[in-house]
């Protein structure tokens, strides 16, 4: 499955527009509904209320409630991945590491709801499409292994290639914890103080300060 492939979820709508509308509706209306009641409590009729339109309508663009809980995941790794593709140049300077870390930062602290739903209940969702998460979990780690590959190219930073892996991930999993224990940064981090220290700390190690 390429990068720009997505796991089709069924519709009998033909209108391409519509079902992005309509999916965004049912996205928005499900991570609400999620956070307040849960994945399991939550019923495929209160999602269709919630989002605004009968359940016959709901089921013309989706098969089942696990086919919401993939949207939601598959809508986050499109924004992360839309978001950090527009800021690499391929230049390999730390200013643009930064600016990326900067993005995925403030990008997760806009989703905290959407990135803790994903995280507590993807085990709900059917094989393939939890496969596909993990890809594209991984997906998300590449974007900053290509940066910092560019980083070590124009010998900003000397790091070996699974070094390189490793700080990706770190990366990665270091701007989801915004999401997880946003309840504790929150008490002595805006968003903006929790950024500043996260790179500066990051930087640190891998220019090996």
């Amino acid at each position: 499955m390429s990068k720009k492939e997505q796991l089709v979820v069924q519709t009998s709508v033909k209108d391409e527009s519509l079902i992005e509308l309509r999916r965004q509706q049912i996205i928005e209306a499900s991570v609400k509904l999620f956070k307040e009641k849960g994945f399991y409590r939550a019923t495929t009729r209160e999602i269709a209320k919630a989002a605004g339109f009968s359940i016959g309508t709901l089921y013309e663009y989706i098969r089942t409630k696990e086919d919401v809980l993939y949207l939601v995941c598959d809508h986050i790794y499109t924004k992360v991945m839309v978001r950090i593709s527009e800021i690499s140049s391929q230049s390999g300077t730390i200013e643009e590491l930064k600016e990326a870390i900067k993005q995925y930062f403030l990008l997760i602290d806009s989703m905290v709801d959407e990135f803790t739903i994903m995280y507590q209940e993807t085990k709900s969702l059917p094989k393939e499409a939890m496969q596909y998460v993990l890809r594209k979990e991984l997906e998300m780690v590449s974007l900053f292994e290509k940066i910092l590959h560019n980083c070590v190219k124009s010998g900003e930073i000397t790091l070996s290639d699974k070094e390189i892996y490793l700080a990706a991930n770190h990366l990665v999993v270091q701007g989801q914890s915004w999401a997880f224990r946003k309840w504790a940064f929150h008490k002595d981090f805006a968003i903006e103080d929790f950024i500043e220290l996260q790179t500066k700390m990051f930087l640190s190690g891998i220019l090996r300060l």
